[in-house]
This record gives structure tokens, sequence and C-alpha cells, in this order.
């Protein structure tokens, strides 16, 4: 009786033993779940801008929307604008060079806080980014030398051309489309200077880049734009979620509406360009 009693308390504590562990072992992943979700009450995006009190701005060198002036500083439609929207928010701007390629990478990486650059609003770009409104209507343009400029006035006579574009860009996408020949360089005055120098015959580019680099009285005189292959328009992207593309639907509404986003404009000369907000 003794041995059987003794037996019984046996199989109790081993069965006692298992339920703490069992439970020991659920507790530590409760906890380690805990640990790998997201706090739900974290801060929002606009919250971690200001707590580090900069809003860092993905560019590249695209006049005129953001290209650097006499002093080395960034200027530009965008670089303003991207400037008094910091300014609304009490926060400094900075501004990063980027591969426009890996724009998506560096935002979600937190390398940069948001693309603003002259930015088509593609499929690609509004499934991974929370864009802003459209603020400015734009198209991509042909360009080649202002000597042969007769010969490619339509996309029927492009296809013999071998084209320069940014790796990345609505241009690319364009010129991929029309399956022509092209090489992707790191930026749209890289594919201007590559038709500069008859490295390509001709290069796409966006309109209002084309606008302000190409033609009589610029840098490039000796070249020209032809034929628009498209319309489309442009948007600020933040990272997927961000409540800053709002604040910044309310700056630009706000901006429209005082002028002062229009007296921008017209300093660099795209106010035909500008969407109503």
């Amino acid at each position: 009786m003794k041995k059987l009693f003794a037996i019984l308390l046996t199989v109790v504590m081993v069965l006692s033993l298992c339920a703490c562990s069992s439970n020991s072992t659920s507790d530590s992943q409760s906890d380690s779940g805990s640990d790998s979700a997201p706090d739900a009450s974290g801060g929002s995006d606009m919250e971690y801008v200001k707590d580090k009190g900069t809003l860092v701005v993905g560019i590249t060198d695209f006049e005129p929307m953001d290209y650097k002036d006499d002093n080395d500083e960034w200027i530009g439609f965008d670089a303003d604008m991207a400037k008094a929207f910091a300014e609304s928010l009490g926060v400094d701007v900075e501004f990063v060079e980027i591969d426009w390629d890996n724009k998506i990478m560096e935002l979600e990486g937190k390398t940069i806080d948001c693309v603003w650059n002259g930015m088509t609003l593609t499929d690609e770009v509004t499934s991974s980014m929370e864009c802003s409104n459209a603020y400015c209507n734009n198209g991509q343009v042909v360009i080649v030398p202002s000597d042969t400029a007769d010969k490619y006035q339509d996309t029927d006579s492009l296809s013999e051309l071998s084209f320069a574009v940014e790796a990345g860009s609505a241009g690319e996408k364009e010129v991929a489309a029309l399956d022509l020949t092209y090489t992707s360089v790191k930026t749209q005055a890289d594919a201007l200077m590559e038709v500069a120098a008859g490295t390509s015959d001709a290069a796409v580019i966006d309109s209002l880049m084309a606008a302000a680099m190409v033609g009589e009285g610029t840098g490039y005189d000796k070249l020209t734009y032809t034929c628009q292959l498209n319309s489309e328009e442009y948007g600020v992207g933040f990272r997927k979620g961000s409540d800053l593309a709002k604040a910044l639907n309310d700056f630009f509404k706000e901006s429209f509406g005082d002028g002062s986003m229009t007296e921008c404009a017209e300093k660099y000369g795209v106010q035909a360009a500008v969407i109503e907000q």
C-alpha cells in the first residue's frame, strides 16, 4: 500500500513539474512575441522627425526642382518648399543625394524621411510609399542634338537611337515600354551629359527639367527636346503609413491658398505646372 502511494505521489509530482515547465515555456514565448511585436502605443512618423529635430529629404541633382547654387546650397522649387515645410514642423531640413533606383530602400531604412525630387506617382511609388497629393504636372520628353531634331518628332522615328536614362526613373520605364535601346545612368543630369558628349544619341528626361536645362541660354544650348512620351504628376513619398503625408497635404493647401507656393514656382519658372491644391 505504501509502495502504491509512493508511486502515485511520484506521478503527481512529475505531472506538476511538466505543467510548470509548459507554463514557463508559454510565458517565455508570450514575452518573446511581445518583444518582437510593434509598440502599439509607439510614436508616429511625425513624432520621430520632431524628436530628432531634422527632416531628411532624399533628392538627386535635378534643376529646377533640386540643385545647388554658387554657394553650394540646395535650391529649387522642391528644395525651397521642403525647407518651408520643415520650418512649419519646427525642425531643420537636411538634403541627401540618393541613388534614385534605391529610393524605396533608403526610405524604409530611415536613411531619409521622404523622397521629394520631382517624383512621378507611378504604381510602384504609390504602392511602396505614403504619398502626398499631386502638386505638379510633368511628362517625359526626348532630348536630342538641335541639328538632328527635325528627324525625331514622333515615337516611330526613335527606333534607331541609343538612349541614356536615369536608372529607376519614369524615363527608363517609357523607353523600355517602347523597346528602345538604352543605357541606365545615375541621374537625369548624367543622361544630358551623355547626349552632349555624343556617347548616346538621345535621352529621356522630365519636361520641367528640359525646359530649364536645354536650349538657347542654357548650359546645353546645342540640345533640344522633341516629342513628349507621356503625361504624369509629381508627389512626395514618405514611409508607408506615415502621418507626414497628410501634414504635407495640409501644408500644400495652405501654401497654395496664401500664394506662397505660386510665388516659389514663379521663382523657378514652373508655375504653369503647379496643380491647384
